[in-house]
């Protein structure tokens, strides 16, 4: 099993910056894929970026240029840097985790650990 929590979220300006980070506890994340998604009111749960253990990170056209994921296996840690906020990055995001993942990673279905979710702001 593993744990995941997120922090950082909070209200910002369009434009501003927000750095999400989730604690990962139970497993190491080494080996583990690990996502962010974010969830807007009444919307679908959208895949945000992925990092895979070997360093290959691969995120969504609409963050491409402002999102950045990154992790630190050391601290089992895993960070999302949002830069140039825009009204519409407005949502829950949240951390997940899964053990094996390939094509499907764009899918929630497809992590079966979630965090709680911390809740992003962006006023324009």
């Amino acid at each position: 099993q593993v744990q995941l929590v997120e922090s950082g979220g909070g209200l910002v300006q369009a434009g501003g910056s927000l750095r999400l980070s989730c604690a990962a506890s139970g497993r190491t994340i080494s080996g583990y894929a690990m996502g962010w998604f974010r969830q807007a009111p009444g919307k679908q749960r959208d895949f945000i970026a992925v990092s895979w253990s070997g360093g290959i990170t691969h995120s969504a056209d609409s963050v491409k240029g402002r999102f950045t994921i990154s992790r630190d296996s050391a601290k089992n840690m895993v960070y999302l840097q949002m830069d140039s906020l825009k009204a519409e990055d407005t949502a829950v995001y949240y951390c997940a985790a899964a053990a094996y993942v390939t094509s499907s990673y764009t899918y929630a279905a497809s992590y079966p650990y979630w965090g709680q979710g911390t809740q992003v702001t962006v006023s324009s």
